[in-house]
């Protein structure tokens, strides 16, 4: 039996902490070193923001980016909605296809979190996801809900942080 031959697993990173979508990269480049195909489908981030995005796709990974260029605080706008919902439709496509060997949605637990989505939704994607395929959502504030569907859960926790002495984001780090 050769590795996709194998069951692929639900993996959750979540928590207030930094690094849900750097692990979920690093997850995705191990996968592109094994042989693997890749796609990550990105809710609520534009493409050619984040410094990852470019790198990814060189190394073989295909980057959807479904987000609007602007930060959602508070109640989303319908625009919002609107992407979220065209980013969970594809997120169907490409989780059931059986194409892929690793999927990543990545800060679809922050579209949730603001009510952009609904969790059946979500759960019904989960499963029916092709057997092989290994699926990874990222982002705070995922409903323990989805625990039970998971096989990896991991929190990630702030304990210390320069965002709280005043340091804003900086690219390459944080972006």
């Amino acid at each position: 039996m050769t590795w996709k031959e194998k069951l692929g697993l639900v993996h959750i990173y979540t928590g207030n902490g930094k690094g849900k979508t750097t692990a979920a990269f690093g997850l995705a480049v191990r996968m592109l070193g094994a042989g693997g195909k890749v796609i990550i489908l990105q809710f609520m981030k534009a493409s050619d923001v984040y410094s990852e995005q470019k790198k990814i796709a060189e190394c073989g990974a295909v980057i959807e980016s479904f987000g609007l260029p602007k930060f959602v605080h508070g109640k989303p706008e319908p625009e919002d909605i609107e992407a979220a919902k065209k980013a969970l439709e594809r997120a169907r496509e490409v989780v059931s296809s059986g194409e892929w060997d690793l999927v990543v949605l990545d800060e679809i637990c922050v579209a949730l979190g603001f009510g952009m989505l609904d969790i059946g939704d979500v759960k019904d994607l989960i499963k029916n996801k092709a057997p092989h395929t290994e699926l990874v959502l990222t982002g705070r504030y995922c409903p323990e809900e989805l625990f039970e569907l998971a096989d990896y859960v991991m929190e990630m926790r702030e304990i210390k942080h320069p965002y709280r002495k005043g340091i804003l984001a900086r690219r390459g780090v944080e972006f």
